[in-house]
């Protein structure tokens, strides 16, 4: 698993490479000559300016969480300014609500958009309107969760980590720090990525891993639940929240009980970042929030453009990476300006 999961970290890093590069060539080609003063006012705001002289294409991305969650604001950045290089009309919306979100979608098909991107936390409950936006002959790509069904539903392609290969480097992490007893806390029932996250650190993990449930639009509950746990055992080492917002509310559950748990965190911030640097945290796992959005746009503008795929029909993914206090510092003035 070991291996596994550093071939995977080798695969990204050296992708990632790849792309920055290509960013950065594009991004010294000349200004649209069809996008007009609004195109490049657009593109100025979003930090870069068209590259290409393609029609003017509109591409709306609907996700599960949206403005405010320090996360989807990263993708949402990588977004704008893969827009903002492609001269795309970018357009975002989200809801927790699965229907709700299906609706969003929808919204997106009546408004004939020429492409959609969407993540599938709930998948049954968008297979339909994927499936609707696909046959009016709208492509799609999915995003950060639903890896296993985006094919299934016609996706063009999948960007982000494979959830279940995460946890798997979290348990085989916890084991390196000699933990024995780790709880995985879930802030959003339901949600399958969620799921195959600690279902992964379980697999790998060679102590005991529980799941506690909790209700992630209400932190203070988030708190008490944490709190209640770790002072009802003591026994547990370990503590991995599926979000950079979490991250610090279960260091205060832990201070709050007295335990001695080590906290860990998916995702990245500058806020994890800076508790990584303290020792507050023990490691994080990121999947490159930017990329997701970043490469969606592009991978649908080269679709658009040129009829290209990306993947052979598989994930192309964004991670995981291991960030611990060795990384931490460099990665910061990064989150700092939101893009990692």
């Amino acid at each position: 698993m070991a291996q596994r999961a550093a071939l995977a970290g080798t695969r990204v890093r050296t992708w990632v490479g790849g792309v920055l590069a290509a960013a950065l060539g594009l991004g010294a080609a000349s200004c649209s000559s069809t996008g007009g003063k609004r195109a490049e006012d657009e593109a100025a705001q979003a930090g870069g300016r068209p590259a290409v002289s393609t029609p003017r294409w509109t591409v709306a991305m609907v996700t599960h969480s949206g403005q405010g969650d320090t996360f989807w604001d990263i993708v949402q950045k990588g977004a704008e300014q893969g827009a903002a290089k492609d001269n795309i009309n970018f357009t975002y919306a989200a809801s927790p609500e699965a229907n709700e979100q299906a609706q969003l979608v929808q919204n997106a098909i009546d408004q004939k958009v020429d492409g959609i991107i969407v993540s599938l936390a709930k998948p049954a409950a968008m297979k339909g309107v994927v499936e609707k936006a696909i046959a009016a002959g709208i492509p799609v790509i999915t995003i950060n969760s639903g890896t296993k069904e985006s094919k299934e539903f016609g996706a063009l392609t999948h960007i982000g980590q494979d959830e279940t290969l995460a946890g798997e480097a979290v348990g085989e992490q916890l084991n390196r720090t000699g933990r024995k007893k780790a709880l995985c806390i879930l802030h959003e029932q339901g949600n399958v990525g969620h799921e195959e996250r600690c279902a992964g650190a379980k697999k790998t993990f060679d102590g005991t891993l529980e799941n506690l449930y909790v209700e992630g639009t209400d932190m203070p509950s988030v708190e008490q639940s944490i709190d209640a746990k770790l002072t009802a055992d003591p026994a547990i080492d370990a503590v991995v929240t599926l979000g950079a917002p979490f991250a610090n509310t279960a260091a205060q559950a832990k201070k709050r009980a007295g335990s001695d748990a080590e906290i860990s965190t998916f995702d990245l911030n500058e806020g994890v970042a800076r508790s990584l640097q303290d020792g507050t945290l023990a490691f994080a796992v990121d999947q490159q929030p930017y990329l997701q959005g970043y490469e969606a746009v592009d991978l649908l503008w080269l679709y658009k453009y040129n009829a290209n795929t990306l993947g052979g029909g598989l994930p192309v993914l964004t991670g995981p990476q291991i960030v611990t206090r060795d990384e931490a510092a460099e990665l910061e003035k990064y989150a700092r300006r939101g893009t990692r």
